[in-house]
Parts: C-alpha cells; sequence; structure tokens
C-alpha cells in the first residue's frame, strides 16, 4: 500500500479523535460512535462497529493496530463473511484480501456552499428511483436505507430524477459527500457540481465541514472536486476483506 499522504490536520488513528480533523483519520469509527451511533451494530469486546444492513456497507475498529479490535470484528461478522473498511490497516493472518480499490479522502472547507436552483429533497419514497439512476451511473455503494443517513437532493427533469448527491458518513464534524451521480443523458450542465455545493450548504447549516472519497482511479471525478475547491488530505484504500472461515 502507498504511503498516507494527507495534508490536513491529524496524524493517524487514534482509538478517540481529539480534534475535529482527527475524526477523518478514522471515518467510520469515528461516525459510529459519534453522530451515527443509531446505525451501529458493535462487535462483543466494542472494539468493531458497522453499519446495520442497507444503509452503508462499511465497518471499522477502533484501532485497526489492534489484534482484539480484529477479532472483535471477526465475531461480529462471523466466519467467511465480507467487510468493508477504509484506511491503510492491515489486516491479521486468516484475513483475505477480496478487493482493494486505492482512494483519495478530500477536505471540502474550501468549497464554496450555496442551494441549487430546482433541487429537490429526496427520502424513503425516493429510493426506488435512486437505486435506478446509481445503477446506471455506478458512483459507489448506495443501499436501500442509504437515505436515511442524512440529507440527499436531487433534480428532476420530466418528472425523472436525473441528478443527485447526499450525505453518507458522519464523522464528528464532518458529513461525507456521497452518491454523486448524473444520467449520462443530462451530463455537462453542470449539475453534480450544484448538487454537492447544495449539499455541503446543508451541511454547513448544521454546522458540519463536507469531504469526500472517491476512487483514485476516476481521475475526472477526482478534477471537478479539486476545481470546485475540495483538496486532498490522504490516500486511504477501500478494502473487502473476507474474516477467518473459522471462528477464533
Amino acid at each position: 500500500m502507498s504511503p498516507d499522504i494527507r495534508t490536513g490536520p491529524g496524524t493517524g488513528p487514534r482509538t478517540g479523535a481529539r480534534s475535529v480533523g482527527e475524526s477523518l483519520d478514522n471515518p467510520v469509527w469515528a461516525a459510529l460512535t459519534g453522530p451515527h451511533r443509531g446505525f451501529a451494530e458493535t462487535g462483543p469486546a466494542g472494539l468493531a462497529a458497522r453499519y446495520q444492513g442497507g444503509t452503508t456497507p462499511f465497518a471499522a475498529l477502533r484501532d485497526p493496530g489492534d489484534p482484539l479490535a480484529w477479532a472483535d470484528l471477526a465475531a461480529l461478522a462471523g466466519p467467511g463473511e465480507v467487510v468493508w473498511v477504509t484506511g491503510l490497516p492491515v489486516p491479521p493472518e486468516g484475513w483475505r484480501t477480496e478487493v482493494s480499490i486505492p482512494g483519495v479522502q478530500l477536505d471540502g472547507r474550501a468549497v464554496r456552499a450555496e442551494a441549487a436552483p430546482g433541487a429537490v429533497r429526496l427520502g424513503p419514497a425516493d429510493v426506488p428511483q435512486m437505486l435506478e439512476l446509481v445503477d446506471l451511473a455506478k458512483p459507489g455503494p448506495f443501499m436501500d436505507r442509504t437515505v436515511e443517513l442524512g440529507t440527499y437532493l436531487g433534480i428532476r427533469h420530466e418528472g425523472r430524477l436525473v441528478a443527485m448527491a447526499g450525505e453518507r458518513m458522519r464523522p464528528t464534524g464532518w458529513a461525507e459527500i456521497s452518491a454523486v451521480c448524473t444520467h449520462p443523458d443530462h451530463r455537462g450542465r453542470g449539475l453534480a457540481g450544484q448538487l454537492i455545493r447544495a449539499v455541503a450548504a446543508e451541511s454547513r447549516a448544521r454546522g458540519d465541514h463536507p469531504f469526500l472519497h472517491a476512487a483514485a482511479e476516476n481521475t475526472g471525478a477526482v478534477r471537478l472536486y479539486e476545481a470546485m475547491g475540495f483538496t486532498l488530505r490522504r490516500r486511504p484504500f477501500f478494502l473487502g476483506l473476507r474474516t477467518p472461515d473459522k471462528k477464533a
């Protein structure tokens, strides 16, 4: 794995974030033990947690360097199951890496936030159209209950949802902008940028800073985000890890 080259505050995962910036070092854990604790399922030892089914597939360890935390995550997920973690963790013996996606974490404190003309708030009744758009545009994981995690905004054309963006992880002091996608027939109109700024405005009104994750290979999206004012903070990996086949 490549080294962590973050350009913002923080020096690495902690067992408890000591500053707003440090909550981005271990964002899933900071969310599930903070603003998103109501969506958390925790391991028997309290050293690992994951989002409830149907929300988002991510799990986290309080301290990725602690073998007991890995054992707790294995107990939570069950033997031979795939869990998704983010950061730069090194799983112990017995775990198998099924997927490894290089990513970027971008700090959005410099992004201009403003309402988007024509944007509408999306909710559970909109999930079928949201899933349809996600299936077409493939922005990353989006599930039946993901809309519950934060504010989601969309733009419609002739009654159909053609663009959307929203909030996923909520580590303390931050809101992750996620599910940014536009129907192929409506790209090139700046809809994604409008919705990102509108979601950022919603986050800031609550007192949170916007940030986001993206696959490093999605260079077009990363260029768009950087042009909007997002800055590189670190280069995490998104890892799909299979738990040991047998209980310890």
